[in-house]
């Protein structure tokens, strides 16, 4: 590594206290997707003491912000997210379930660790273009609501990832790799339905009832799960059934739609199938609805040379160390869960050489945390979940990370990621992602040759165009 990236590793590690306090503080707000107004005032705060220029609210979006530093291309955008789950809150440091407010939020997903990474990186390359002077840009994106408000698509729709000649982000995980491989596409949308109430009994021939549509709506979408593609999901939740009076004709009932597929153009099509079910079932009740539009967000496009940049610069840096007493920590943690035979890793879970490998790198460590580098895979690679850095992927080259942050093979969304986010092991993630991060957008304003690799591969596995999934006219919102 070149003493130009090494000095830009220093300049993260200077601001490992930072890095941690931010992380911290996010934590703690634990806000949750499009609410999260102080998790990005204090980004703008920090940032703008870091020299960045910082524009709030951009797209539209009250909590989205970009930061950027430097001047010409290339433009590097470096991707944060920051907001929490619902039902996590929990204690930091604790190897039992241990509510701080009940029902309260948490960082379930890790994202108080992505941002602070994030913004590591974005710290890491600034200081790069402040010693060289050489053009370039690096932009950090604050990118609200991913667990339910798909910002990133949104911005899509608005062209702000055509302005990039590259986008890096990371995840917090199990494992620490370079991830490849493609995603589900995802689309929301809620049905609300309006009927006529009447006593069930005594005047059912005057009630029109919106639950018998959400129920009839139900019926028609199960009948369709045999004529779609085997490789779409189609989930719901009822999410207002009416009320709780059985003689009444039910006046009112909503229900919560989430229809995925490998392709985002397929989802977009079979969501108009959904859309004509739902006019259906309100014909049939003579009822009437309203279709709230939730949010929607692509599959992942992959790109195999910034993935081998990263991993370059991965093997370089190597891997967070432990302390004993962070090891057992961990340890003590990963006897909460049961998690079988699992090999953590997209490289172990398509070829059986690195799944061996893997196994025998976990035997030698010794211990819960996965503390080494897991092998590079850059075949087909699939993952049913969903996000919305997809809609990154298809408008500019973009590769991303995993740095171990929980024990191997903790649950995602769990209580157990909301306690070891807010520990020394998720400070050192954030850390180390800063600065892999940071040192492989260095290559990229450095070696113009790789953007041109990057972006002719780019060019080539999206040749079909992009279907957004996001309506003109549509803006993030809540589910009711």
């Amino acid at each position: 590594m070149n003493q130009e990236k090494l000095a830009a590793v220093a300049a993260v590690e200077k601001k490992a206290d930072l890095i941690a306090e931010v992380a911290d503080r996010i934590w703690a707000y634990a806000e949750l997707s499009l609410q999260e107004r102080q998790s990005a005032q204090l980004y703008c705060e920090v940032l703008e003491r870091e020299g960045f220029r910082v524009e709030k609210g951009i797209c539209g979006i009250e909590t989205a912000f970009s930061a950027s530093y430097g001047s010409g291309r290339p433009v590097i955008g470096i991707l944060a997210e920051y907001d929490a789950l619902s039902g996590l809150s929990q204690k930091a440091g604790s190897i039992e379930r241990q509510e701080l407010t009940t029902g309260g939020t948490g960082h379930g997903c890790g994202h108080n660790l992505l941002g602070a990474g994030a913004m590591a990186a974005a710290l890491g390359v600034k200081a790069y273009l402040e010693a060289c002077g050489q053009p370039g840009t690096v932009v950090l994106y604050g990118c609200p609501g991913e667990e339910g408000g798909a910002s990133k698509a949104f911005m899509a729709r608005d062209g702000e990832w055509k302005k990039l000649d590259a986008a890096l982000t990371w995840h917090p995980d199990d494992t620490n790799e370079v991830e490849t491989g493609s995603s589900n596409s995802c689309i929301q949308v809620q049905y609300k339905f309006t009927g006529v109430a009447s006593h069930a009994a005594g005047a059912p021939e005057m009630g029109r009832s919106a639950l018998d549509a959400v129920e009839l709506m139900n019926i028609g979408v199960q009948f369709l799960r045999e004529h779609m593609s085997d490789k779409a999901r189609v989930h719901y939740a009822i999410t207002d059934a009416g009320g709780y009076s059985a003689n009444v004709v039910q006046p009112r009932a909503s229900v919560l739609y989430m229809v995925r597929s490998n392709h985002v153009s397929e989802a977009v099509e079979l969501q108009a199938r959904v859309d004509r079910i739902a006019e259906g079932a309100a014909l049939m009740t003579d009822t009437t609805y309203e279709r709230k539009f939730i949010d929607g967000l692509a599959d992942t496009v992959a790109n195999h040379v910034l993935e081998r940049v990263l991993y370059e610069n991965y093997q370089q840096l190597g891997v967070p160390s432990y302390t004993e007493e962070e090891l057992a920590f961990a340890d003590a943690l990963a006897k909460t869960y049961s998690c079988g035979d699992y090999v953590p890793g997209v490289a172990a879970a398509h070829d059986p050489e690195a799944r061996e490998k893997v196994m025998q790198q976990q035997a030698a460590a010794g211990h819960a945390m996965n503390s080494f580098l897991a092998p590079l895979y850059q075949g087909e690679a699939f993952k049913a979940g969903s996000t919305d850095v997809g809609d990154v992927s298809w408008l500019t080259p973009t590769a991303q990370i995993h740095v171990a942050s929980w024990p191997n093979g903790c649950p995602g969304h769990s209580w157990q990621n909301v306690s070891c986010d807010g520990t020394s092991i998720g400070h050192k993630a954030a850390v180390h992602a800063g600065k892999v991060l940071a040192a492989t957008a260095i290559d990229l304003l450095c070696q113009p040759e790789l953007l041109a690799q990057a972006r002719a591969e780019f060019d080539k596995r999206t040749r079909a165009g992009y279907t957004c999934p996001i309506p003109v006219g549509a803006v993030p919102v809540i589910p009711d």
